[in-house]
């Protein structure tokens, strides 16, 4: 098994250098690695299901600390699981040969990452230990995220990547609190080891962590409230579509539930999430897909309606159900691979996916048809195909367990759900190859014996799996014999009689038959319903709300004040502290006191302690500050010297009275308050005293602006300030007219003006009004706004060159970077009084 995974994660880091030679063509070689690793686990059958041998496995410790080890085995679940991802893999890389152009860009990461998504897939369903199955399972996230957006120019291409990420992303992390539960309770984090303590194990611990086991899983395959990442997810190139969101990635999910259900089906909230959520994504998923006009949003929505479907079978526990799920996960995956791949020819050679305008493809490519038709007839249900002999199982089961009420309805929406499967499996065959009234042929080229093969043989294996069921029952019995008995024993049969489940499976048809034939009028009642829950607007609203939520807490946490930042640290660390040790409820022994009885003059010195502390924290001025914590270390000084520590006392007096007098030293060039900043050195010859932050690089110069203005002191010679957007090293100057002058303000020369205080929303903003802002004559008059407080020399005309752009007027500042747009040099005319070089 470990060269099984060594080899598709060498190839996939050799990948590039093969597409550099060999060009699409290197996508069989890359399909060559698990066709070889399918032929080795077919001659592995004998040692998986040898009744008396243990199945194979390995177990090599790697990392103890957190129980990870890279233990492997290969039991009938993951021996089967490992057929689908393997095979279906190999059929999907070679179709990829044909499917994508000579001179597409990418296709050298593309087909490593769905290389290594194969070889990901693997370790997941063989993986006996929790962690690295989770390890495996993050894996197939992030390359899931990267094959989703391979189109990486589209913004819907990505935005799909982004929210399959995060979705799946969020029920990875609830599903790691769930191992971790389990497996602290079990002792264990092997899961054989794991299900075979179950029996033992109980308690609202294991319950909840089950419950977010599963909630990984409901995320993983796409269940409701979180099947909208699978649509979406269809933006990826149809060969991603056919084998994550078919046989793949969305499978992991049902693994995991088949996986766990032989010993957890009867915990607490098992029945109620696997049945209801199951039931629940069954129905949306079918109702949805009868709305759509693309095929592959069509098998979008159905993959998620089945995909309800099998985990309400496989959760359900029993052997009959047991049987039924696993071998409708295969069916499953035979036929909607199959439909993928039909999807992405008929979307390769005519140009289109939309069933509207497409016409006439069944003359122009019947074979193309003839496997179409066999998938979809597999995917409705019809004989002697393996969708057929799956869901007779499934009846069988479920109406075996229609006991009661609950067993009735339960039955009842299977036979619902089927109906619409029926349905929109019609739908899609007579969309994609009917001829349709009024409309002409669609153009479609021939499609090649190489492009077609892969569909075709996973069509001809979902014809022999439903003529022949009987290996594939071989393969799940040992599997189902893990569940207790419950009546008959269950067996995957072509014909079993007129039975109930033949009675339901005729329901279905004609249902699905009546709903095709009126889906004019049913979809005009489609579009009176409007979606009751909209779960994918909900998450969008999530995301905004998180955004929000970030921005205030950013606004409200980084202050750019080290006083709030000791304090939030410090806060935390001694609630935190505190808060473990109450909720741990620690017994102290007997020795341990708050006040020696011995020596009550430590009375005297935690008084101190804790009134240097406080009084330090309230200071107003450095000097008291430093004084008050230097009385907090003097206090602690005294308490080693009480308890018979002579040398450490000594030794905090020595600390305590060094940093005392550093501490004056330094506050010889610091302002007396704590509040107070001290002057800034502006060009090396001037000081600029400022309020708020400094204007650094990228820092609007909004400090000038009204009242700030104020304590700007400015002189009649010149002054340095940094240029705003620009490095502090960039620094230009700022001038004002010279005094002698009691008229209006004069204009003064300029480069390149710039007009602020515009518009009647800049006039509301400023105070200042039309004032001179523009190097234009009827502007620069004197300024008949008179604000208190800001002296009329501040109101001056300056110009600030920075960066190519001026700033003609301290009360024209707006709260923001002046704007610096440059204009062309044709037609720059030079106006009255001002100098322009290029005029």
């Amino acid at each position: 098994m470990l060269i099984v995974l060594l080899a598709h994660f060498v190839v996939a880091l050799a990948a590039p250098l093969l597409f550099a030679r060999l060009g699409r063509a290197a996508f069989y070689g890359l399909a060559a690695v698990p066709a070889a690793s399918f032929a080795w686990l077919l001659t592995t059958y004998g040692a998986v299901y040898a009744p008396t041998e243990p199945s194979p496995a390995v177990d090599i410790a790697w990392i103890p600390a957190i129980h990870l080890d890279l233990t492997f085995r290969l039991d009938p679940l993951a021996w089967l699981m490992s057929l689908l991802v393997l095979g279906v893999g190999a059929l999907v890389l070679a179709y990829c040969a044909r499917y994508f152009k000579a001179d597409d860009v990418g296709l050298g990461g593309f087909g490593a990452q769905l290389l290594a998504f194969a070889g990901v897939m693997f370790g997941l369903v063989t993986a006996d230990n929790m962690v690295l199955l989770f390890v495996f399972w993050e894996a197939t996230t992030i390359l899931s995220y990267l094959l989703i957006g391979y189109a990486r120019t589209r913004i819907a291409a990505r935005r799909a990547a982004l929210q399959a990420l995060m979705v799946t992303t969020f029920g990875g992390l609830a599903m790691l609190v769930g191992l971790i539960m389990v497996g602290e309770s079990a002792g264990t984090y092997d899961i054989s080891g794991v299900l075979a303590k179950a029996p033992e194990l109980g308690g609202p611990v294991l319950d909840v962590g089950v419950a977010l086991i599963l909630a990984g899983a409901v995320a993983k395959s796409a269940l409701v409230p979180f099947h909208f990442w699978l649509p979406g997810a269809m933006a990826a190139p149809t060969p991603v579509s056919a084998y994550l969101h078919a046989a793949a990635m969305v499978k992991a999910g049902i693994y995991l539930v088949a996986r766990l259900a032989p010993a957890f089906s009867d915990t607490a909230y098992w029945q109620l999430m696997v049945t209801v959520l199951g039931l629940a994504t069954m129905l949306v998923g079918g109702w949805r897909a009868l709305r759509q006009h693309d095929l592959k949003l069509i098998l979008a929505y159905g993959t998620v309606s089945q995909l309800g479907f099998i985990t309400v079978v496989v959760g359900l526990g029993g052997r009959a159900a047991a049987l039924a799920g696993l071998a409708l996960v295969l069916a499953h995956g035979l036929y909607k691979a199959a439909l993928f791949l039909v999807v992405g020819i008929i979307d390769h050679q005519s140009g289109t996916r939309d069933i509207r305008e497409l016409s006439g493809v069944f003359r122009q490519a019947p074979a193309l048809g003839v496997v179409a038709v066999l998938g979809a007839a597999s995917m409705a249900g019809l004989p002697p195909l393996a969708g057929f002999v799956a869901k007779e199982a499934v009846f069988g089961a479920f109406v075996t367990n229609a006991t009661d009420w609950a067993g009735v309805v339960v039955l009842g929406a299977l036979v619902l759900g089927s109906i619409l499967t029926f349905a929109y499996s019609t739908r899609f065959v007579w969309g994609g190859f009917a001829r349709k009234p009024g409309r002409e042929d669609t153009a479609f080229q021939p499609v090649g014996a190489l492009f077609l093969a892969a569909p075709a043989l996973l069509a001809v294996l979902s014809v022999a799996y439903g003529v022949s069921p009987h290996p594939v029952d071989t393969w799940i019995q040992p599997y189902a014999a893990l569940f207790p008995a419950d009546g008959k024993a269950a067996h995957l049969e072509l014909w079993h009689g007129f039975t109930p489940a033949l009675g339901l499976s005729a329901v279905v048809v004609a249902g699905g038959w009546a709903l095709f034939a009126a889906r004019t009028p049913f979809a005009a009642f489609q579009a009176r319903i409007p979606d009751a829950v909209d779960f994918e607007r909900g998450y969008r609203r999530s995301v905004v709300a998180v955004d929000r939520l970030a921005i205030w807490v950013t606004g409200r946490t980084q202050r750019g004040s080290l006083f709030f930042y000791l304090a939030v640290i410090l806060g935390a660390a001694i609630v935190a502290t505190l808060a473990v040790l109450f909720i741990s409820g620690p017994s102290w022994p007997d020795h341990v006191y708050v006040i020696d009885p011995g020596s009550p003059s430590q009375l005297v010195a935690g008084a101190a302690i804790v009134l240097g502390a406080l009084a330090a924290a309230r200071a107003n001025k450095r000097f008291l500050a430093v004084l008050m914590v230097s009385v907090a270390g003097y206090g602690i000084a005294l308490v080693f010297a009480l308890q018979g520590a002579p040398d450490l006392a000594l030794t905090q007096m020595l600390v305590e009275t060094i940093i005392l007098v550093a501490f004056v030293l330094a506050m010889r060039s610091l302002p007396a308050g704590l509040g107070a900043r001290p002057p800034l050195h502006v060009g090396g010859t001037q000081r600029l005293a400022r309020r708020g932050p400094h204007p650094g690089p990228g820092t609007p110069l909004h400090h000038f602006r009204g009242r700030d203005a104020a304590g700007v002191p400015l002189d009649d010679h010149r002054v340095r300030l940094p240029a705003a957007g620009r490095a502090q090293r960039h620094r230009r100057r700022v001038r004002r007219r010279p005094r002698g002058r009691s008229g209006p303000d004069r204009q003064v020369p300029c480069r390149r003006p710039v007009r602020a205080g515009r518009g009647h929303a800049d006039l509301r903003r400023h105070p200042a009004g039309r004032g001179a802002g523009h190097c234009r004559p009827d502007r620069h008059r004197a300024d008949p706004v008179r604000r208190p407080g800001v002296p009329r020399r501040h109101r001056l005309l300056l110009a600030a060159r920075g960066r190519g752009r001026q700033v003609r007027h301290l009360d024209h500042l707006r709260h923001r970077r002046v704007p610096g747009r440059r204009r062309s040099r044709r037609g720059r005319a030079a106006q009255p009084g001002c100098r322009n070089r290029h005029a």
